[in-house]
């Protein structure tokens, strides 16, 4: 009687997971394996369904495209410069916010807004702040004018200023989600190791270092793998700053360029699209390996 009903709890666990299971093999699994198969044919059509050889042609051709190598150092700079910063600014505000007993749900509510915001209404403001124009050089320029330094284009001159205007939009889209995980997860620590602590005469800084930061580092580190991934994908961030001709602005993502391949000017060639995509995703996964390894001494479950 019980190993009938084992059985039968083990069958209806696989029935509450059919759902989900065809739904992911559907939509992710199946593309996936689909994409993985055209990158590997050379000269595809997608009308006629036809191509001319199997090989690793694509692969060359994308690795050797100076756009896709000008999108892959756009992303990598992104990456390198934001998630640090925005993960370690997002620390420092929710731990001002959780010391705060007044006006904290206001407070919260105010830095939580960038999100819930339209990301091109966004990237519109940001170009109105920083965007030179025949009437006016951008609130920006005006408040380095007033410092005594000159105009810079930060939308269409030159390229650090570009990079610079991205990494700043990129950290103020993305910090309002890691301020709400992370007050949440601060919320969460038992207030005992604090008066433990106190107790004992433990300064401030070292309560942070060794009783916070231990037992926040499982958000800690959920954050910063999503911001890899997140800021690997980036896509309608640059659109919304510099226009959707990244490749003439020297803004292109490895994200834009697999849809410039696709549905660009210069498109219609999903082959190649394909390839970018795969190398995009050894990428994200080599990246998010190494994230793994190294959480295994630094994270505290």
């Amino acid at each position: 009687m019980n190993m009938a009903r084992g059985r039968f709890d083990k069958v209806k666990g696989w029935l509450y997971l059919l759902p989900a299971t065809l739904f992911l093999g559907a939509f992710l699994v199946y593309p996936l394996i689909d994409v993985f198969i055209y990158s590997f044919e050379e000269v595809y059509n997608f009308t006629s369904q036809t191509y001319f050889g199997v090989g690793v042609y694509n692969y060359s051709y994308v690795l050797h495209d100076p756009y896709f190598l000008q999108a892959v150092i756009n992303t990598f700079i992104l990456v390198v410069i934001t998630v640090p910063l925005s993960t370690g600014l997002a620390l420092l505000i929710s731990v001002a916010l959780h010391s705060i007993t007044r006006f904290r749900n206001l407070l919260q509510t105010i830095y939580f807004l960038p999100y819930v915001t339209n990301t091109l209404a966004v990237g519109l403001v940001f170009m109105i702040l920083f965007k030179k124009t025949a009437y006016s050089d951008g609130l920006i320029n005006q408040l380095i004018n007033f410092f005594g330094g000159s105009s810079v284009d930060f939308i269409d001159g030159p390229y650090w200023a570009k990079m610079l205007v991205l990494c700043i939009y990129t950290i103020w889209v993305v910090m309002p989600f890691k301020i709400l995980i992370l007050t949440g997860a601060l919320a969460s620590v038992n207030e005992d190791y604090y008066k433990a602590a106190r107790v004992d005469g433990t300064s401030k800084f070292r309560i942070f270092r060794k009783i916070t930061l231990p037992m926040i580092s499982p958000m800690i580190f959920y954050l910063v793998i999503t911001g890899f991934i997140g800021a690997f994908k980036a896509y309608s961030d640059v659109v919304a700053l510099f226009g959707t001709d990244l490749n003439a602005a020297g803004m292109n993502t490895i994200v834009g360029y697999v849809y410039d391949m696709l549905y660009g000017d210069s498109g219609g060639y999903p082959s190649y699209a394909s390839a970018a995509a795969i190398i995009l995703f050894v990428i994200i996964l080599t990246i998010t390996c190494i994230n793994l390894m190294v959480s295994r001494k630094n994270v505290h479950y």
